[in-house]
């Protein structure tokens, strides 16, 4: 295997069917491998087992090949790889960068109306959520102890402040920054702005990781030189950096893609009954058709 071909992927989470905003993502990434000469690979995003379901992965996967994409077996799934993620939580614990969370939402949500009510201005996140006023950042030990052995769960958290201590120390004084590919083809550093998102969750109460660091722990498995994924994730780049260079991950380029926004304005998702490509599908569309829609060039 040429170790220096690109390498992209598609990461789709089996808790749906894919939509065309999918199907958007998914042809850009792999128009973009067949022209470069690059390697195609899919992950199955299925660590929240709760909502994940076989019957959406096969679903996905027959999608994917109507679509007239190909990609590399076998097709990865995170839920075979909570090991993994485990270690790389243990190195940042060793690193002393994470810390035990017991914080229930109504908990989270009464620190924050009480810091609002005391006059303090409330800080949001890019995701528009309020920043986690850390609550357990220096709990005891004993308590911690205790209260676990009680029965409480506790999710994982990154202590930013000393993450980022550590990363600067990393780079040598170099900024952190991440390579951005765009629309028109051009490139540019981008600076990278982690501490927006304050502690962040890397290890959640009911699941052995968290999309943060599955994602660029199987990145660096996988081999991953192009991230190519929509625009709402492009804040999520600047998380994804610091944890790479904490342990110590190589750097992929990234593409984050415009969205596509339906008659109402709304960003195509599942939540929004974005036009399902199964559905599509059954009505006779062909996928010519699909990439006409979305803007793609015919197939070669």
């Amino acid at each position: 295997m040429n170790r220096n071909r690109a390498v992209f992927r598609f990461a789709p989470s089996p808790n749906g069917e894919l939509h065309l905003g999918h199907a958007f993502s998914a042809l850009i990434g792999h128009d973009w491998a067949k022209r470069v000469g690059g390697r195609f690979l899919v992950r199955i995003e299925d660590i929240d087992k709760a909502r994940s379901r076989d019957d959406f992965v096969v679903s996905i996967l027959d999608d994917l090949a109507w679509l007239g994409i190909s990609w590399e077996k076998p097709v990865l799934r995170q839920s075979q790889h909570f090991a993994d993620y485990a270690a790389a939580a243990q190195k940042l614990e060793k690193m002393g960068l994470l810390y035990p969370c017991l914080a229930t939402r109504s908990e989270i949500a009464m620190a924050i109306a009480a810091a609002a009510s005391a006059g303090k201005t409330e800080q949001l996140d890019p995701d528009g959520v309020p920043l986690y006023p850390g609550l357990y950042r220096g709990i005891d030990r004993a308590e911690l102890d205790t209260r676990r052995a009680a029965g409480e769960p506790s999710a994982l958290r990154l202590d930013i402040e000393k993450a980022l201590t550590v990363a600067a120390e990393k780079l040598g004084g170099r900024p952190l920054t991440f390579r951005q590919i765009d629309d028109d083809g051009s490139e540019r550093i981008v600076p990278a702005n982690p501490d927006r998102w304050g502690d962040a969750v890397l290890i959640r109460k009911d699941t052995p990781a968290s999309y943060h660091l599955s994602v660029v722990v199987d990145d660096a498995r996988q081999g991953i030189t192009h991230v190519t994924r929509g625009a709402d994730l492009y804040a999520a780049t600047d998380l994804h950096r610091l944890l790479q260079v904490l342990l110590d991950l190589p750097q992929p380029i990234y593409h984050h893609h415009r969205l596509l926004y339906g008659p109402d304005g709304r960003k195509l998702a599942k939540s929004t009954g974005a036009p399902r490509l199964k559905h599509l599908r059954s009505q006779g569309v062909a996928r010519a058709q699909i990439r006409e829609q979305l803007g793609l060039p015919a197939e070669n």
